[in-house]
């Protein structure tokens, strides 16, 4: 009797000592998911933009265009301006530069950091949508502009990203009073001596805008938005989206596994980070007829991950901040997610950079 009592405490304590030992490595493996968040200078406009483009071109970032409230809300009857501004951040630590200006006001295209610049595509103005494609670049403390060819038609509030020197762009909308969202898909192979926009088919689900892009070193990725119908008064009626493709040169498009939740017009495209894409943010949904909307208390502070390889995703991962209608772009080994709208209706002039470790 007494040894099989001695032997139980034996094993307790040994059990003890198991898992004392093993807690620093449950919770070093748990710091490793983190992402560590650095605060940048905010843009000089006050209060912020949403759907600007951004790149580096020249080891600057480049934020230009957007839109806001500069008067009221658009609830109280506030119309949205569109800008034409464009600012240049030439270190982390420094001070924005000003004085620089888009050909009109802009806001709501597809934007990429390639080679020579920032490759900007599309967009809106108040009153239509375009199909102007052009290059900035920063070149001896000026902003250069080159045309390239432009879309096939018109169109805003797309996504799109980078892949081996291929421009993709996906979705969006026609004109300012679409009720339908496009089932488009286009990619400028910028390796060709004379890049040409080309249609590729087209992803197996609806038309969608505001969604997520995405990229690896092989394949364009395609994550929710919201598809349009019309009401009886012929207004836009949005319904948002938790699917998501993958899509493959040579291979094709394939449905992956559905988002966990609704990530509409989050910063875009994901962050990369070996072999997730991490979404950060964006409109759920959940909170569309939320009043009053001034007290709005803002998108979800969270990340979705989704891993590639497992083809699997997790939310366990916070964020400091919330976040739509933004892009994301790489500079000084950061994710740097630009201004973009914390709560509908509400900008933010800050800048914010991860860095996943």
């Amino acid at each position: 009797m007494m040894y099989r009592t001695r032997q139980r405490l034996r094993c307790k304590w040994l059990a003890f000592i198991c898992l004392v030992f093993s807690m620093p490595v449950a919770f070093a493996q748990a710091e490793s998911h983190k992402i560590q968040w650095q605060q940048l200078p905010s843009v000089p406009d006050h209060l912020g933009l949403a759907g600007p483009f951004a790149g580096v071109s020249g080891g600057a970032l480049i934020v230009g265009g957007g839109a806001n409230f500069p008067g009221a809300m658009p609830w109280d009857g506030g119309q949205k301006v569109w800008h034409d501004a464009i600012y240049v951040l030439l270190q982390p630590n420094g001070k924005w530069l000003t004085g620089f200006r888009l050909p009109h006001p802009l806001g709501y295209g597809v934007s990429a950091s390639v080679q020579d610049g920032v490759l900007c595509a599309g967009g809106s103005d108040a009153h239509q949508h375009f199909k102007d494609v052009f290059l900035l670049t920063w070149r001896g403390g000026k902003i250069v502009m080159k045309n390239f060819p432009p879309l096939p038609s018109p169109i805003a509030n797309a996504c799109g990203a980078l892949v081996k020197n291929v421009f993709y762009i996906a979705g969006g909308t026609a004109a300012p009073t679409a009720t339908n969202a496009l089932n488009i898909f286009l990619a400028l192979d910028l390796n060709e001596p004379t890049p040409q926009w080309r249609h590729l088919d087209p992803w197996p689900g609806p038309g969608r805008m505001l969604a997520v892009a995405g990229a690896d070193d092989k394949s364009f990725y395609l994550f929710s938005g919201v598809s349009l119908s019309g009401d009886t008064k012929g207004n836009p009626v949005r319904h948002y989206l938790k699917d998501a493709y993958r899509y493959t040169p040579g291979l094709g498009w394939k449905q992956l596994a559905d988002l966990p939740r609704a990530a509409v017009a989050a910063p875009s495209p994901a962050i990369l980070h070996e072999n997730q894409l991490l979404i950060v943010s964006g409109d759920d949904g959940e909170l569309v007829n939320f009043e009053p909307k001034s007290a709005h208390p803002g998108f979800p502070k969270t990340i979705l991950a989704y891993d590639v390889l497992a083809n699997r995703w997790t939310n366990d991962l916070s964020s400091p901040i919330s976040r739509a209608t933004v892009p994301v772009t790489f500079w000084e080994n950061m994710f740097v997610i630009p201004n973009g709208e914390a709560r509908p209706g509400y900008r933010t002039p800050e800048v914010w950079g991860t860095k996943a470790p």
